[in-house]
């Protein structure tokens, strides 16, 4: 059977799919691999238990069951949940925004998808742009989207040393090179896979470069404010005529119900509706249908602030001692965790690569990912990428624990 180049391009192997493939795996029932390399949400009790409570209500309701599972939806989304979320947004952040500025996708990946390739690759004009991220290491899951060759660019960070075997990247604002060729700037706050937080200062400034040259700043807040806000650090949201900001059910507790969130200005929401209909003609209900409710009285903010973020926060504590015990001896640092639900762990004087690591580990059945995945488009092959490893604490604790004393064994093994 021949296939197309599309199939070439999308049907390939790629990190997103090494990493994806193994944690269906592990996720689907193989309870003796120790996962620590998926973006899996924890279970969290207490969020389990509403989400149980409202399907359970869905359920007792016929017309409302009816209507989850047996109508389609507007290509935009459910209406009532985005009207819902716009009030929210306007209550709690004092954004100005409303319906028009918000559009759901199935997911976020295909959301990020319909962006790059609506702001950067070719033109009619024949000119071609590119995706600028500012700061890497950045999410996995770009790298693979681009419908073109060359989609990302991207710049290396400064690296600030800091006490305890920690260390924190910035935006190398130097070198950061804007042209007329730059269809966007993207940034992922809190970053995936690194748990930074670009402070507001750098927020700011990267707003105002994107400003100056008249194109958008795209944020990927699928772990920031005001949910699931699994944030440890200040942090203050940001929201302009000229910020494209993507938001998630999936830190939440939902990713299986795959609710992507979207909002910008009224022409990107109009064009990325028209796209949802061509590719999906409608968005599943579920997700809009479980979290309304929460969304219209505010509650989901509470939730994510009593519930959510200090279950991860203690997590992350936990995670960092048992770290700081089995690597002690070992050249080695941790990115200072500010979010999110991974830690970054850089191994200086690592004589293998991170990818060579990660297949000791996973002959082990640990799984991480190797942190050579996380450039996209950036150019030189530096050093630093092939000496870090992505680690997830969000799972079970004894995993956790177990996972990191083999992570500490194989490093020492690799001398």
């Amino acid at each position: 059977m021949q296939f197309s180049s599309f199939c070439d391009r999308f049907a390939g192997q790629a990190g997103i799919v090494q990493l994806m493939d193994d944690l269906g795996k592990a996720m689907s029932g193989d309870r003796d691999v120790l996962m620590l390399g998926g973006g899996n949400p924890g279970h969290i009790p207490e969020v389990q238990q509403f989400i149980h409570e409202r399907l359970q209500r869905i359920l007792d309701n016929p017309a409302e069951f009816s209507h989850v599972i047996g109508d389609y939806g507007p290509p935009q989304g459910d209406v009532a949940f985005i009207q819902a979320l716009a009030g929210l947004l306007r209550e709690e952040l004092n954004w100005d925004i409303g319906p028009e500025n918000i559009v759901l996708t199935a997911g976020s990946q295909p959301g990020f998808f319909y962006l790059f390739n609506m702001l950067a690759g070719e033109f009619k004009d024949g000119s071609r742009k590119h995706i600028l991220l500012p700061l890497t290491p950045e999410y996995i899951g770009y790298a693979d989207l681009g419908l073109t060759d060359d989609l990302f660019h991207s710049n290396r960070p400064e690296i600030e040393i800091l006490d305890g075997h920690y260390f924190k990247y910035h935006v190398n604002f130097d070198e950061l090179q804007v042209t007329t060729e730059t269809g966007a700037l993207c940034v992922s706050r809190p970053t995936n896979p690194t748990g930074n937080v670009l402070t507001d200062a750098e927020t700011l400034h990267l707003q105002e470069i994107a400003d100056s040259h008249h194109i958008p700043l795209i944020i990927d807040n699928a772990y920031g404010l005001p949910f699931p806000d699994i944030i440890f650090t200040e942090a203050k949201p940001l929201w302009t005529a000229n910020t494209i900001v993507c938001m998630s059910l999936s830190k939440l507790g939902l990713p299986g119900l795959r609710t992507g969130i979207i909002l910008g200005p009224d022409e990107l929401v109009k064009a990325i509706t028209n796209i949802n209909a061509v590719l999906s003609l409608a968005l599943g209900n579920f997700g809009p249908a479980l979290v309304q409710d929460i969304v219209t009285s505010g509650e989901i903010t509470r939730l994510s602030r009593t519930i959510i973020r200090p279950f991860y926060e203690e997590k992350a504590k936990q995670a960092l001692a048992w770290l700081h015990h089995e690597l002690d001896g070992l050249d080695y640092y941790i990115h200072k965790p500010e979010g999110a639900i991974f830690l970054w762990l850089w191994f200086p004087g690592l004589k293998i690569s991170s990818q060579e690591l990660y297949q000791r580990l996973k002959e082990r059945g640990v799984l991480v990912i190797s942190g050579h995945h996380f450039f996209p488009g950036l150019k030189e092959d530096w050093e630093h990428r092939h000496q870090c490893i992505r680690v997830t604490y969000s799972m079970n604790p004894n995993q956790v624990e177990e996972g990191i004393k083999i992570i500490a064994e194989e490093v020492r093994k690799a001398g």
